[in-house]
């Protein structure tokens, strides 16, 4: 009884808890302006099971993708034990799905354990890659201390969640076999392995291993989904929404601003001003998170810091400062900065930040080529090339703090229709020598 009672409060407290901080983190992706993303249902479907589920973005990187693969479908198939383990941690009760039958439960016992180990094995691989042979796209500037550690405790975490599962059916499967019996359940396929060196404890070291894995593995799986939230391993919820969200459009399309438009139409005859033009303009592109839409911001909630984006980055790639995968953390703090402040001081309170200059530089923007090589490349479909384009788009129209190249382009379509520097009227005078040439 003390023990079901110390496991639903448990329970309980962590689900609140991560409940709290996920309605935090929908409170921080509605800082960005309103977005209607409503077309295409079917197409979004077929492009979210493609994506997220399928993970056919994934193995284009066959390695990294198939061991992708193993932990995203074993940590989920794993976790289907957690409903034997809740009911029996609120029941008091011992295998509580064991009524099934001993052969079908030995199967799908045996079957979890197999993920198990391809967790194991991944995650282990992930580490190596990490913290041995150092993956280039794992040692960028913007992967600090703290993404970096935060990628190790996620893959420590899951290896000993498994091997606590593990240990804890070897254990389970000694005591069972030393009781006897015609119900006896095991032993399981991977966890046998175990059984040699699990018979020469002591019927109290088994129970205590029995009971430490299985507290360990709940208490663990709890504490990871309450962790998951301050993690960029977020994506594991996000990946589904935003790949529903993706971009339908060809991914170098950009949008026309409804203001600007009405302007140009009023100004062409095409439509009539009605009274309302130009008032109330609202700011042009993005200074800072607010300026941003919605799906931006869900964006960077939902990179997983792969690095992907970054490797296939040619701005990157030739020792420029652009880095696809610091756009999305970077905007991804920012948002994270705003909602404290308004837990802590209102929200119209201003700190005199700005993504724009105090997390972005303008060195950063102006470097990118707007190739939508990152686009393609992201395995949950992130488009950093918008974010990119609205910071442009405010430095551009609000501040005329373009480079000087492209600012004397504008400057040109402005006066004489064109990007060079000379009047429509001359535009075909290279023509006459051509003409008078073949003459």
């Amino acid at each position: 009884m003390i023990s079901s009672i110390i496991f639903i409060l448990v329970f309980v407290a962590a689900v609140v808890f991560f409940t709290r901080n996920v309605r935090i983190i929908a409170r921080n992706i509605k800082l960005g302006k309103d977005l209607d993303i409503s077309d295409k249902k079917s197409e979004r479907w077929k492009t979210m099971f493609l994506v997220a589920i399928g993970q056919s973005k994934m193995v284009k990187r066959p390695v990294a993708g198939i061991l992708h693969i193993f932990v995203y479908v074993g940590f989920i198939i794993v976790n289907i034990e957690m409903l034997e383990i809740l009911i029996d941690g609120v029941a008091g009760t011992h295998r509580a799905l064991s009524f099934v039958g001993g052969g079908i439960y030995n199967f799908f016992a045996s079957t979890f354990e197999i993920f198990a180990l391809a967790v194991i094995t991944a995650c282990i691989t992930f580490l190596v890659r990490r913290n041995i042979l150092k993956v280039k796209r794992f040692q960028s500037r913007e992967m600090t201390s703290w993404p970096r550690l935060d990628a190790n405790i996620i893959l420590f975490t899951e290896v000993l969640l498994m091997s606590a599962f593990l240990s804890m059916n070897a254990a389970d499967t000694v005591l069972m076999q030393r009781a006897g019996g015609s119900d006896m359940l095991g032993p399981f396929v991977v966890s046998q392995v175990l059984l040699p060196w699990f018979s020469g404890f002591s019927e109290g070291t088994l129970h205590f291993i029995e009971q430490f894995g299985w507290w360990f593995h709940i208490i663990g799986v709890l504490a990871f989904l309450n962790y998951i939230p301050y993690s960029k391993h977020f994506h594991v919820f996000l990946a589904f929404p935003n790949t529903w969200y993706s971009k339908l459009e060809p991914k170098a399309k950009m949008s026309n601003m409804p203001e600007v438009t009405k302007e140009v139409q009023i100004m062409l005859g095409t439509l009539q001003d009605d009274g309302s033009s130009g008032e109330d303009m609202p700011s042009f592109g993005a200074k800072d998170v607010p300026q941003l839409s919605w799906k931006n911001v869900m964006d960077a909630f939902t990179c997983t810091e792969c690095g992907r984006c970054t490797a296939v980055c040619p701005a990157n790639t030739t020792g420029k400062l652009l880095s696809p995968r610091g756009i999305m953390m970077a905007v991804r703090d920012r948002a994270e900065e705003i909602g404290k402040n308004i837990d802590k001081n209102g929200k119209d309170y201003s700190d005199g930040k700005a993504l724009l200059g105090n997390y972005i530089t303008p060195e950063e923007i102006w470097a990118c080529t707007t190739c939508n090589a990152c686009v393609e490349e992201c395995p949950v479909n992130i488009n950093q090339v918008d974010i990119i384009l609205a910071l442009r788009r405010y430095m551009v129209m609000e501040q005329s703090a373009g480079p000087a190249s492209i600012n004397a382009m504008l400057t040109n379509i402005e006066n004489n229709g064109a990007p060079w520097q000379y009047s429509a009227a001359d535009r075909g005078n290279w023509a006459d020598d051509v003409y008078m040439n073949k003459i």
